[in-house]
């Protein structure tokens, strides 16, 4: 039975660590009710829980796992304000493992995934109003310019920011779908000074910006009415390089 939560939930997938994670915790700060997905239930799953959110397992490796998790959250909910799809995979080919297993893996994370979602979760995004829903896909700087050695995960990639497009027109004018195209936003805790400052020097701005400028991006694009169907790059004017 679903539950009408005031106001509508923003579904944030795969939310467990850095972006997703940040954002999560801005909107909950923000008295914004949250649902959220994760696979492997990081230590951050508890603290979003006792802050408010609702986590939800799911695992988006299985066209079953898909839908199992839809069906999950439209048992709670009976409107969404947002489907932020951030869940991702970092995948390089290798001689180790079949090159259709590579693609196939990536393509059912970035493209697959969205892609049912988008449709299963239809029902929650509509009938609010006009320009009062969002969906925000997480594409890639290498969109723009390929990868020669995580050339499934572009190609994924760049596949998904064409569902931009394509369910911005599908969806308009209730619900507005764009993208974020991410460069080199926060390093990990593992990343050595050479990799960090080989990493800064691609950018014009040489900074790692954090996910606090995310965080910015994705409230403008919620809160404006008339910005649809575009992908927005945060990449410290890499192409300028």
């Amino acid at each position: 039975m679903t539950t009408e939560l005031t106001p509508r939930p923003i579904l944030i997938t795969g939310a467990g660590r850095r972006i997703g994670l940040a954002l999560a915790k801005e909107f909950l700060a923000c008295h914004q009710p949250v649902i959220v997905s994760f696979r492997t239930r990081y230590s951050a799953i508890d603290e979003l829980e006792q802050a408010g959110a609702l986590c939800l397992f799911a695992d988006f490796s299985t066209d079953a796992g898909i839908h199992t998790f839809a069906a999950a959250v439209m048992e709670r909910c009976s409107g969404l304000r947002a489907i932020i799809h951030n869940a991702s995979a970092w995948q390089a080919e290798s001689k180790d493992r079949p090159l259709s297993e590579t693609l196939a893996a990536m393509l059912q994370i970035h493209v697959n995934a969205p892609y049912l979602l988008n449709h299963l979760l239809e029902p929650l995004l509509r009938g609010h109003g006009q320009a009062s829903t969002d969906i925000i896909h997480f594409t890639d700087y290498v969109v723009e310019r390929g990868s020669d050695k995580h050339i499934a995960y572009a190609a994924s990639k760049a596949a998904l920011d064409n569902l931009t497009r394509s369910f911005a027109r599908k969806l308009a004018p209730e619900v507005k779908v764009n993208a974020i195209a991410p460069a080199m936003i926060m390093f990990n805790d593992h990343d050595s000074a050479q990799y960090r400052q080989e990493a800064l020097n691609k950018s014009l701005m040489k900074i790692a910006p954090g996910e606090a400028e995310i965080v910015a991006l994705v409230k403008y694009l919620l809160a404006s009415r008339y910005v649809t169907g575009r992908t927005h790059a945060v990449d410290g004017g890499r192409p300028l390089r």
